[in-house]
């Protein structure tokens, strides 16, 4: 990993590439989480997120890199946006990149406003060269995760 504070999400290469079982995303996701804190991750959550169509049905019960991608942010987006607008987010990101580009973007994004929240930087550094509507919704989705990651901490510690 090639980011610079201890919040580091894995890039889309490096999400496994082998589909796993429902037990097995829980415990890679909680895993990847567990930097943060406050984020909490069940089997029966993800269910619900498939169940309501924020994430494709597992393929003979395995979850796929795609999917996990998708569940990365939606456990730290579900932190601060309601379901239906999860929704949303998600199929923004449908309509305007694919999965990995948008991922990957994501993961950036989210160390970048980590790094800056918690002081490991002095400013937000800029991400990317297009300045879309689409990015400035992810990047303040992530500001609100950033700040209320901080503040859990603060207070927990």
């Amino acid at each position: 990993m090639t980011t610079s504070s201890p919040f580091a999400l894995p890039a889309y290469q490096e999400l496994p590439t082998m589909g796993l079982y429902l037990n097995q995303v829980v415990t890679y996701l909680q895993d990847c989480c567990a930097p943060f804190g406050n984020v909490k991750v069940t089997q029966s959550m993800i269910s619900n997120y498939v169940k309501h169509h924020l994430i494709d049905s597992p393929q003979n019960k395995l979850y796929q890199r795609d999917q996990i991608a998708q569940l990365l942010f939606i456990v730290i987006a579900k932190n601060v946006v309601e379901q239906k607008n999860l929704q949303r987010a998600l199929q923004i990101q449908e309509e305007t990149y694919p999965t990995a580009v948008a991922y990957d973007y994501f993961v950036k994004e989210l160390d970048n406003a980590l790094s800056y929240v918690f002081g490991y930087h002095k400013n937000l550094q800029q991400i990317g060269s297009e300045h879309t509507k689409q990015k400035r919704l992810l990047r303040n989705l992530i500001l609100a995760f950033a700040y209320q990651a901080y503040l859990a901490h603060f207070f927990n510690n």
